[in-house]
């Protein structure tokens, strides 16, 4: 029986790790939605760029206040943040396949710890 309670105290601690597991996919998720709509963003403010003639004045909202832009500036800073936002989704990516490679092997390690639980008090059971 105390075997029985030690197994059960280590799927306990297993369900723990995987429920932060998954809370941090969730996180993940999240944060990859933001950056997505980012980058969605910026492109089309780079396609809006790229419409303009190259003496259109461009101008920068700074909190309050529009300030006035270089167009190449303004085009550089966009490309900028697009190759950013792309950086850090794949590195969202990245975590994200390594989260879900843990998560599969705590459930898997789970399972097996449930078998064991089970053919033990099937066991004693028996008995």
């Amino acid at each position: 029986m105390a075997a029985v309670r030690e197994l059960q105290k280590d799927l306990e601690a297993k369900a723990n790790d995987l429920s932060k597991i998954q809370k941090d996919i969730s996180k993940n998720h999240q944060v990859r939605k933001k950056y997505t709509i980012q980058l969605g963003e910026n492109e089309l403010v780079l396609k809006e760029l790229d419409l303009l003639n190259d003496d259109a004045n461009v101008y920068k909202l700074i909190g309050p206040v529009l300030v006035k832009q270089d167009l190449a500036e303004a085009n550089a800073n966009v490309r900028k943040r697009i190759e950013y936002i792309s950086a850090e989704l794949k590195r969202l990516d990245s975590t994200l396949q390594d989260l879900e490679e843990k998560q599969n092997s705590k459930k898997e390690a789970m399972f097996k710890l449930q078998q064991r639980i089970q053919s033990l008090q099937a066991g004693k059971d028996k008995a």
